[in-house]
């Protein structure tokens, strides 16, 4: 049973709170008693900015939790759709901005930028049927408030019309074709009709399309908005990032790319595509002729009897649209760190939505307004992280994650020699149980910020107990579908990312909204403070801890069990000897420093104690910069703006494999045996780099 809130000195804690509340609430009504009686004074500090009190710190973080603050952070964030580059996204903008300026952080910048941006100026489906019947489809969510809502579409997809005999293709995959190749059907001079899967994005279902001679592609989702009619919204550009100014920064006056400069358009798809309502999507279904769907095709709402056409239906889709050159805008608040202000722990969230989005992505902004809250009342009470924290509010991360990668490519060679990690966090609450993905390093300290956080659904568990009875698993983000992508996949930072909820049905429809969220995911917000709980605690641990608490030994294994993995595949057909050779290096060197880091934990808070703190500042920057090693100057060959050759995307779609994308993308295109090799050696380099950055010196 959910429990009722407690405020005390207007801070409002769920019932019974522990200790260390009562603890929090008597520092704040001293600080205020004392300030009343004396205030031209500085208040009474708890803690001074050399005083070791990690426990109790992080205690008082959490007992300052608001479930009612931050619902009213959300519920004010999501009042109107604000889709990137319109002028309601300006209100959440002054939203976000303000309220970090109100916490008299040390510093609350906006960065802004120029992108390409897409909208529908006019869209239509018409479907003719075999008695000469015609209907026009309906391409609206089926909700009233659909009017201040941007239509359903695929942002750049191009302008133009298609008309054609439909054919079902499955989910879109390259495998689908295969088996319609197999019962004699062809896409060729017809439009495809595809259900959303679970592997591929719509950018990816457009080209396979593409290439097997389709004239245009409708996408429908079954969940249709969780039986609301609800239709996703979404992009089909290629990469991430500005399309105009690809591999550096869309700064105001900076070098703009033409649109029809091929660096420029071959991210855009050459065919036009449209969402479609699932009702919509069962009216062609039921019309199509032709051969019988495959018998594992037979599942959800298609059914046993389902023809995959051509034929009885033709349909013509309209889309004009227009791309737009508009200013986006991201806010940077600073807390500025004590000892070490040059090394940055960086939280992000982006801001903009395709409609209301009290999912994705405010729940996750008001998770990170109601941390900054929190670090506020902490500053009050004397603290002063030992790292630089940067609070980071990302615009128009929907249309591409374009937002947080102009700001990493802006900063990208700062990032390189300072950033300790990017904590990431997109929808906080999509519904229960905890899930997260990371670089291994990072994997130990994910844990133990889990244990000191309520589980949100069991008073009497941690979230860390959950998380190893339901799920246990974290993640690799070889995936690009969040604002981590340029920091880890470009610039190389430790990365985490983390949810709750595996999926939730009204994703990027009119649906996503607050009463959907206090319906149904997080009706009283105990989901969104114990995120923003393990969200703030892992800022403030990486930021706070003398020695960095990165796990290079969880590494090695993670890449002993990577080579394990291709191994298998392989089949004992090309060797895998280099990376082997280099994957045991690596073990030898993450024993060593985990060794050293040990040592060097003794006596960490002894003041006066320069010669260690020397030896503390050189190993955590080898532990910082190690992971920098993965990146290779080539890239990931036709994605070559994605540096990482352990933890990044697969050019080719049926790659096998969720890391060493450029061995994976080479066994999927059959590539010669002496290419894999080549893949197989540019791993091993850069683990050997990365070994080398961990070990440090030049020997």
């Amino acid at each position: 049973m959910s429990q009722p809130l407690t405020t005390v000195a207007g801070i409002s804690f769920r019932h019974p709170p522990p200790l260390c509340s009562f603890l929090f609430v008597i520092v704040l009504l001293v600080a205020t008693f004392y300030t009343l009686h004396h205030p031209d004074a500085t208040p009474p500090h708890l803690f001074s900015p050399n005083t070791h009190n990690s426990l109790t710190l992080r205690r008082l973080f959490l007992s300052s939790a608001s479930n009612a603050t931050v619902s009213s952070y959300l519920h004010s964030l999501t009042r109107h759709p604000h889709l990137a580059g319109t002028k309601p996204s300006l209100d959440t903008l002054t939203y976000v901005l303000t309220h970090f300026q109100s916490l008299r952080l040390d510093d609350t910048r906006v960065a802004d930028y120029e992108a390409l941006l897409s909208y529908p100026t006019h869209i239509s489906v018409t479907a003719r049927f075999s008695n000469n019947t015609t209907v026009e489809f309906d391409l609206n969510d089926d909700v009233s408030s659909s009017s201040d809502v941007v239509t359903p579409y695929h942002a750049y997809s191009p302008s133009g019309s298609a008309q054609g005999s439909v054919v079902f293709v499955n989910h879109g995959e390259e495998r689908d074709y295969r088996a319609l190749e197999m019962i004699g059907v062809s896409v060729r001079g017809c439009l495809v009709l595809a259900r959303k899967g679970e592997t591929l994005g719509r950018g990816v279902i457009v080209k396979i399309a593409e290439t097997q001679g389709a004239l245009g592609v409708l996408i429908y989702d079954e969940n249709d908005g969780g039986g609301l009619g609800g239709i996703e919204r979404g992009t089909v550009m290629r990469g991430i990032g500005d399309p105009v100014s690809p591999g550096w920064p869309g700064v105001t006056g900076g070098e703009k790319l033409s649109v029809d400069d091929d660096r420029v358009s071959r991210r855009f798809p050459k065919i036009p595509s449209l969402p479609l309502s699932l009702n919509n999507a069962e009216i062609l279904l039921a019309s199509l002729g032709g051969a019988r769907a495959p018998v594992e095709w037979r599942s959800g709402r298609v059914g046993s009897s389902q023809r995959v056409g051509p034929g009885r239906v033709v349909v013509n889709m309209t889309l004009q649209g227009e791309m737009k050159m508009k200013k986006i805008h991201n806010v940077v608040a600073t807390i500025r760190g004590s000892e070490e202000p040059d090394r940055f722990v960086i939280l992000g969230n982006h801001r903009d939505a395709w409609t209301y989005g009290a999912v994705d992505p405010n729940s996750g902004t008001s998770a990170l307004l109601d941390i900054g809250r929190r670090f506020a009342l902490l500053l009050e009470s004397g603290w002063r992280p030992r790292r630089t924290i940067l609070l980071c509010s990302w615009d128009a991360e929907e249309f591409g994650m374009i937002g947080s990668t102009e700001w990493v490519e802006e900063h990208v060679l700062n990032l390189g020699a300072s950033a300790v990690a990017y904590l990431n966090v997109d929808c906080a609450v999509q519904g229960s149980g905890f899930f997260a993905g990371a670089t291994p390093q990072l994997d130990s300290v994910l844990v133990d910020a889990l244990k000191l956080v309520q589980d949100p659904d069991d008073v009497t568990l941690t979230v860390e107990e959950t998380f190893k009875s339901q799920n246990n698993i974290i993640e690799r983000l070889s995936r690009v579908d969040s604002d981590f992508s340029g920091f880890l996949h470009h610039a190389g930072i430790p990365s985490i990312d983390m949810y709750y909820g595996a999926d939730y049905p009204v994703y990027h429809t009119a649906f996503d909204s607050y009463d959907w969220m206090i319906r149904n995911a997080d009706p009283l917000f105990h989901r969104h403070v114990a995120m923003a709980g393990i969200w703030g605690l892992l800022g403030i641990i990486l930021a706070d801890e003398p020695v960095l608490p990165f796990d290079y030994i969880s590494y090695a294994e993670q890449l002993q069990a990577h080579r394990d993995a291709l191994s298998k595949l392989l089949e004992g057909k090309v060797s895998i000897d280099p990376l082997s050779v280099a994957i045991q290096e690596f073990s030898l060197v993450a024993k060593e420093v985990a060794d050293e880091a040990k040592k060097l934990k003794e006596g960490a808070y002894r003041k006066n104690d320069v010669a260690a703190a020397a030896r503390r500042r050189e190993l955590n920057d080898r532990m910082m910069l190690a992971e920098r090693g993965f990146l290779d100057s080539e890239g990931i060959k036709g994605k070559e703006w994605f540096k990482h050759l352990v933890y990044g995307p697969a050019a080719e779609p049926e790659s096998k494999l969720g890391f060493f994308p450029g061995i994976t993308d080479a066994i999927a295109t059959n590539s010669s045996e002496g290419t894999i090799k080549h893949e197989i050696w540019r791993v091993a380099r850069a683990i050997q780099r990365a070994s080398k950055a961990l070990k440090g010196g030049f020997t």
